[in-house]
């Protein structure tokens, strides 16, 4: 009669096994996002040093959940108020590329339309890993939140900060559905005259307001137009930005064209450029002042 060996033990010993298999850590999966060039991006792990090469991109970082681990950025990148503190590695045009390599991050940040391309061509020649990111319309500012927090580890924060965005952004549509269109000309600066084309995210926010940009044909993200050409466009209203929250004095340079109807109409406009010109969640303050404006514009039209 053959004997059986007590099961016994090779039960403890498979549990033990079972337990100890448990305890080890797990194998960190490699964090993979496409970016606005369509361009792979791959991580080990999520970053723990990056820098941030526009104002916007260091803003949306901390708006993400992320600003503890962005250690360089450019200059007038000053929102929160946390990112002054962040060492500087030139501007968005122009960067320093040895000051950017010796901060040793594991992931640089870029701008398309801002930064100089060759520059960044160079980092990544370097090794350096870039993500390069262009959002163009308003959700894309949701979406590049989310891009962000999957290379930096911080889903949940970024998650919800793209949500918040976007019922926020979803119940500025709602509002400003249906109604009467505004011929809008956005200018950006006075010398040279400097709008917004159609791919610019603006020329997206005046359409959310029931806008119609009159430069939005143009292709070019900030084109330089004539005195001339704005004359023959003939917006009802103008809308401009500076340098700051006070209203540029070159604003009112247009009241000697009084048969322009923004003019006739006192239709012209002033909104802070850091809450208009730049990609973040404060972009829907800019809108809802920008909606605002244009609310006004359809007040001032003549009684019917």
């Amino acid at each position: 009669m053959t004997k059986t060996a007590p099961a016994l033990p090779v039960f403890r010993f498979l549990a033990a096994l079972t337990a100890g298999l448990a305890t080890l850590p797990a194998a960190q999966a490699d964090v993979v996002v496409k970016d606005d060039t369509g361009q792979e991006v791959r991580l080990k792990a999520p970053a723990k040093r990056i820098v941030a090469l526009a104002p916007h991109i260091a803003e949306s970082l901390y708006a993400a959940g992320a600003g503890d681990k962005l250690v360089g950025t450019v200059d007038y990148s000053d929102y929160p108020p946390e990112a002054k503190k962040v060492t500087r590695v030139g501007g968005y045009s122009r960067i320093d590329l040895e000051a950017v390599a010796a901060l040793k991050p594991d992931l640089v940040l870029a701008w398309e339309s801002g930064n100089n391309m060759p520059q960044i061509g160079k980092l990544k020649a370097l090794g350096l890993t870039v993500h390069v990111s262009q959002p163009n319309k308003m959700e894309n500012v949701a979406d590049q939140l989310v891009r962000l927090g999957q290379l930096a580890g911080t889903e949940s924060a970024a998650n919800a900060a793209a949500e918040r965005f976007r019922k926020r952004l979803e119940g500025l549509r709602a509002a400003n559905a249906n109604k009467p269109k505004v011929r809008v000309f956005y200018q950006i600066w006075k010398s040279p005259l400097t709008t917004v084309g159609g791919p610019q995210i603006i020329s997206d926010a005046i359409l959310l307001c029931g806008g119609d940009n009159v430069f939005g044909h143009l292709k070019q993200m900030a084109p330089t137009v004539s005195v001339e050409a704005v004359l023959e466009a003939d917006p009802e209203a103008i809308v401009a930005t500076g340098m700051g929250d006070a209203k540029p004095e070159w604003l009112h340079d247009w009241d000697k064209w009084t048969r322009m109807t923004a003019v006739k109409r006192d239709n012209l406009f002033h909104i802070n450029p850091d809450i208009m010109q730049r990609h973040t969640p404060r972009i829907l303050d800019g809108a809802e002042k920008l909606c605002a404006h244009l609310d006004v514009a359809r007040s001032h039209r003549p009684a019917k």
